[in-house]
């Protein structure tokens, strides 16, 4: 049994489910789990993120033991990035989920627009 409890309004955990749900998270990590890569390679597969927001999530990834970074002395420096065993243990769950996406699209965006098309004008919940 966990100490913590995620619905708990102060629960750490929280932060962690945030990262997680950021969609750069999900895709970095699913890139990292079969290989290793350089920056600019992850930023060449994973078409429209930003080199700034691929840093920065690459560092809060790294900062929570996801994510590996190895500098190599090379000029200029040659940086590689793997995923951690703790990020390993995501891969499953992360893959199943980039992919159900993938998978269920199609539905969705019909879903979304029979809602769109019977949803009355200004209506809220």
């Amino acid at each position: 049994m966990s100490e913590f409890n995620v619905y708990h309004k102060t629960c750490p955990a929280r932060l962690v489910l945030d990262r997680l749900s950021n969609k750069w998270s999900l895709l970095i990590l699913d890139r990292l789990s079969d290989e290793s890569m350089r920056f600019n390679q992850l930023r060449r597969d994973i078409e429209g993120v930003s080199q700034k927001v691929l840093s920065q999530t690459l560092k809060n990834l790294e900062r929570d033991g996801l994510v590996h970074r190895q500098a190599f002395a090379t000029v200029p420096v040659t940086v590689e990035y793997s995923i951690t065993s703790l990020g390993q243990t995501l891969v499953k769950t992360i893959h199943d989920l980039t992919h159900w996406a993938e998978d269920n699209i199609g539905e969705i965006t019909r879903a979304q627009q029979r809602y769109d098309n019977t949803e009355p004008a200004g209506s809220s919940i």
